[in-house]
């Protein structure tokens, strides 16, 4: 059943117009009157959300709007058993949109794009403010296609050394570095240990962080970790890790 993000109230009995988006997936679907759909409202801005989702019945097609009849609730969760927030220094060229992708269908509760020193894609004002609504729409994309209920916010670019003063503010939880450095810890022995508390993740773009950034983290109380002794890509990286701490 095809399955739609509509960030609405949601309440079964409840009729309603579809937002643009969903109505022109609809409409290139040639769906009709009487189809079924799978609606959810769990996003970054889903105050109104109440979980799991929802079935929907079609009633009018239009050429420019679609309206639905929401049906019952199902209070189906399909989200990782630990909360990750995914900080990471963007990769070039289109790499950074198929970390989104992976990193949503994975489960990772957040996005935090991230210059650093050795960042190649650089970003500001409207051209980073459009890049970011790209992603997420590409976020919820995915969650439409893997199950997931729940959105992650892809949150505004900014700078390494920013992002981390605002740490100090965040409430505690898991912070990890991931780190080619002598004396980083395997991240499958951290998370065997039973650290699965709501994980902040920090991961660098192509050629990983400079000395000083590691420095700057591990002020922050961010702890090394590693995946072994390969170099992998940026983005890789990202998601193997990922894999890891939701598994």
């Amino acid at each position: 059943m095809p399955r739609f993000y509509c960030p609405a109230p949601l309440a079964t009995g409840a009729q309603l117009d579809l937002p643009p988006g969903p109505a022109r997936h609809v409409q290139v679907l040639r769906l009709q009157p009487g189809d079924t759909i799978t609606l959810f409202n769990g996003g970054p801005d889903a105050a109104n959300a109440v979980g799991g989702e929802f079935d929907a019945t079609i009633t009018h097609m239009g050429r420019n709007d679609v309206q639905v009849q929401v049906g019952a609730h199902r209070a189906v969760e399909r989200e990782a058993a630990v909360a990750v927030h995914l900080a990471v220094g963007m990769p070039a060229n289109d790499r950074m949109d198929w970390l989104v992708e992976k990193a949503t269908e994975l489960g990772v509760a957040s996005i935090q794009p991230l210059m650093t020193e050795r960042s190649v894609l650089r970003l500001s004002g409207e051209r980073a403010e459009k890049k970011v609504a790209h992603w997420q729409s590409v976020a919820i994309a995915s969650c439409e296609q893997c199950g997931g209920n729940r959105v992650p916010r892809i949150h505004p670019v900014t700078t390494l050394s920013h992002w981390l003063k605002t740490q100090a503010t965040e409430a505690p939880n898991t912070r990890l570095l991931l780190s080619l450095c002598e004396g980083s810890g395997p991240l499958h022995q951290h998370m065997a240990h039973g650290a699965h508390s709501p994980t902040t993740f920090l991961s660098g773009p192509e050629g990983g962080l400079s000395a000083a950034e590691e420095a700057a983290a591990a002020e922050c109380g961010f702890a090394p970790v590693t995946l072994g002794p390969r170099v992998l890509r940026a983005e890789t990286a990202a998601l193997a890790a990922l894999t890891v701490i939701t598994r």
